[in-house]
């Protein structure tokens, strides 16, 4: 490790004991990270290897630090999001011995700044959410790939950024898509977004859905459990999409299916989650409803075109903390929450801890696998193992006091038999 390292860079050390108070209440509800860290502390499996955790940095990501601190590893974390850290968690990480570098509310300039400070540590694994570190370190710090041996991902956007690399033959280290996972995408995606991205809506706009008619750009998982959430509450939903399984999915699931172009004229809300660019445009703008608020859930700001809504606008109001009334010439006003970032962490508090459970013991058992075997893997994006996925299923089974059948011999053998039939 080089010898300019900063020790950390947040906002308010004071935080700290409020910080660890909501860390240890988020804590109840992580069983299954609560037992992978017992296991950790007996196997150390991932003792002195450095691991950079570009993250939300949450009351979740704070467990799963301790988690990768009981297994030997020196995490660094830095921030994955100018919006969702949580001040009072860095301050308690900081004073708990962690090296952090996040503030909320950070600048883009910052934000590099920070990325760039953590790989000063010279890690072994990276930890990423949306890919920044890791392009980063492809585009400007290749000083420190001789020292990664591999990286997981969280999320679909990063996923996908990987995966062009690869495909461009510049991926540098195998690096494991923890967002494909079963156990997460399933869950954290769908029911973990669902939840989250309708509680900072409520949260910052006080809006009854009831009613109203919700538009939901991308069927994803993530939209499929917006759209869930926002019919169990009484809303009218709406599903754009561009791929024609996915729509013909949102059509069967029950969803009224449109392009954008006639959904932007009739609804109320509309919640981005497709991890593209420019899926509100200018031309949606012009047609919307007066008073009708938009907001994304997809990993990057860039799904609501602000930059063409802000030469539209001759007024801009903020009316409530993350609400903010973009007026256009003709009178109408169009609203934007949390400056188009992650809604569901610049206005709340992210994915509930029990979700976050599971993925992040998919974070936790893909660096022990790259620890154990990446050395040897060419450089490639990987799916966890299977192995990985089941077993943390069980485990959050067992911690729900939820048993399931198990297969006879004789069940066995049929399932892998050709010899019967009718």
């Amino acid at each position: 490790m080089n010898g300019r390292v900063i020790p950390y860079d947040i906002a308010d050390l004071t935080l700290a004991e409020q910080g660890r108070k909501r860390i240890a209440w988020a804590a109840r509800e992580m069983p299954v990270l609560r037992l992978l860290r017992e296991r950790f502390e007996r196997e150390r499996p991932l003792e002195g290897l450095r691991i950079v955790a570009c993250v939300h940095v949450t009351t979740e990501t704070a467990n799963l630090a301790y988690a990768l601190r009981a297994a030997g590893a020196t995490p660094v974390i830095c921030a994955s999001n100018p919006l969702s850290t949580q001040d009072d968690v860095a301050a308690a990480l900081v004073a708990d011995g962690f090296h952090v570098y996040a503030r909320r509310g950070e600048d883009a300039e910052t934000y590099y700044r920070h990325i760039n400070w953590a790989l000063d540590h010279e890690p072994h694994l990276i930890i990423d959410d949306g890919a920044d570190v890791v392009t980063t370190v492809h585009r400007d710090r290749r000083d420190v790939l001789q020292t990664v041996i591999g990286s997981t991902e969280e999320t679909t956007t990063g996923v996908i950024r990987l995966r062009a690399l690869a495909r461009d033959d510049l991926l540098a280290f195998p690096a494991i898509a923890v967002n494909d996972a079963m156990t997460k995408h399933l869950f954290d995606n769908r029911y973990g977004t669902g939840q989250s991205t309708i509680d900072a809506i409520l949260r910052a706009t006080n809006l009854l859905l009831a009613g109203k008619t919700v538009v939901v750009a991308g069927y994803g998982w993530c939209g499929r459990g917006i759209a869930l959430r926002a019919r169990g509450m009484g809303a009218h939903v709406i599903v754009t999409e561009v791929d024609p399984v996915r729509a013909l999915e949102a059509v069967m699931d029950g969803y009224r299916v449109l392009p954008m172009r006639e959904a932007a004229r009739v609804g109320d809300l509309f919640v981005t989650a497709t991890g593209n660019l420019h899926v509100i445009d200018r031309e949606h703008f012009l047609v919307m409803k007066n008073g009708a608020i938009v907001c994304n859930a997809g990993h990057f700001n860039v799904e609501i075109n602000l930059e063409a809504l802000a030469e539209m606008a001759v007024e801009r109001i903020v009316h409530r903390p993350f609400v903010e009334e973009y007026v256009l010439p003709d009178g109408r006003a169009i609203v934007v929450l949390a400056e188009g970032r992650l809604v569901n962490l610049a206005v709340a508090e992210g994915h509930p801890a029990s979700v976050m459970d599971m993925s992040f013991a998919n974070q936790a058992l893909a660096c022990v696998y790259l620890a154990q075997r990446g050395r040897q893997l060419p450089a490639d994006v990987y799916p966890v193992p299977a192995e990985i996925d089941r077993e943390i299923a069980q485990l959050k089974l067992e911690s729900m006091g939820i048993a399931i059948d198990r297969l006879t011999p004789e069940q066995e053998a049929y399932l892998v038999s050709w010899q019967h039939g009718t």
